[in-house]
């Protein structure tokens, strides 16, 4: 009997290529069944877990993170075509799975600089990195790692947290550390736009704010116009929180706020985005101990699968 499935693509697939049909109940689990490569060598992107969350605010569960997106992308991973998008990402590049960062619970003062130089040293490989977090200080490491290869970079954020709050002393906090990166000069805030926003902080630094409100009150081609005029020009990097969304979509995450976006309007605005100088990407702050029926997770695949395709347009 033919079959026109594999088994276990993510470590015996016949091709790096393309979707295939394979059952999303079963066999090993990389970000959408890609292969599984320790060295990305030769690869045109390379997906990395950060399963890090000692720098939460309020509840952990996010070193979960790149477990449940992997688990639940393999839903995704069977039907060629993106929708919206109108083709196969994995059919215009090579994408590998490289595992986790590892992660020395025992020495937390060392973290960062472990993610920066895991990160450090995919990028060096040649390879465009997606990382799945893990809460949302580990975009700090990866910012240092991209600048030292690209200069200063502009910062796309979809979130409902400005995660710029000054403190006189450097913490490992997701809610400051994006106040040191612009005090740093790792991105430049006349070229960062933070969307979503839905929490109190009176301090911009330079950075475009595009709050829940005006994500509501405008088409998501408009909304992605708008980070387009911001953000062009240069090399930038594009970091998801998933609360960004409205919890309604996305209620396991460490500190979710309502009256936010839907997955159909983040998507929409992922797709407008095709086109820029991207040079990284994370997903952050799933926490599967808070999902409710994985839409968590599944949106968190959804989103990844979306920003891959960004990066997949380019070669179309």
């Amino acid at each position: 009997m033919t079959k026109d499935w594999q088994i276990d693509r993510a470590i015996a697939g016949e091709s790096p290529f393309g979707m295939g049909g394979e059952p999303t109940f079963s066999g090993v689990l990389s970000l959408f069944r890609r292969r599984y490569a320790r060295d990305p060598a030769g690869a045109d992107v390379a997906v990395s877990g950060i399963p890090y969350d000692l720098a939460v605010t309020n509840r952990p569960g996010t070193r979960f993170g790149p477990r449940a997106i992997r688990a639940a992308s393999s839903v995704l991973a069977w039907s060629g075509a993106a929708w919206r998008w109108g083709f196969d990402p994995f059919a215009e590049m090579d994408v590998v799975d490289t595992g986790d960062c590892e992660i020395d619970f025992g020495r937390p003062d060392g973290v960062p600089a472990d993610i920066e130089a895991h990160a450090a040293g995919l990028i060096a490989k040649g390879v465009k990195l997606l990382c799945l977090g893990g809460d949302h200080f580990m975009t700090y490491p990866l910012l240092k790692a991209h600048a030292a290869k690209y200069g200063r970079l502009g910062l796309i954020q979809f979130d409902s947290h400005s995660d710029t709050w000054r403190e006189d002393e450097q913490r490992i906090s997701h809610g400051t550390m994006f106040f040191h990166a612009v005090r740093e000069g790792i991105i430049d805030p006349a070229r960062s736009v933070q969307v979503g926003i839905r929490s109190g902080n009176p301090e911009t630094h330079g950075i475009t704010i595009l709050d829940a409100d005006f994500v509501a009150d405008n088409p998501p081609a408009a909304v992605a116009a708008r980070i387009r005029q911001v953000a062009g020009g240069g090399p930038a990097y594009l970091t998801f929180d998933i609360d960004f969304l409205d919890p309604a979509y996305a209620p396991g995450t460490g500190t979710p706020v309502c009256g936010g976006p839907s997955t159909n309007m983040a998507e929409r605005i992922l797709c407008g985005l095709a086109g820029l100088d991207i040079v990284g990407m994370d997903i952050v702050e799933v926490s599967p101990p808070y999902d409710a029926g994985e839409i968590t997770a599944l949106a968190g695949a959804s989103m990844a699968l979306n920003m891959l395709a960004i990066w997949a347009a380019a070669r179309r």
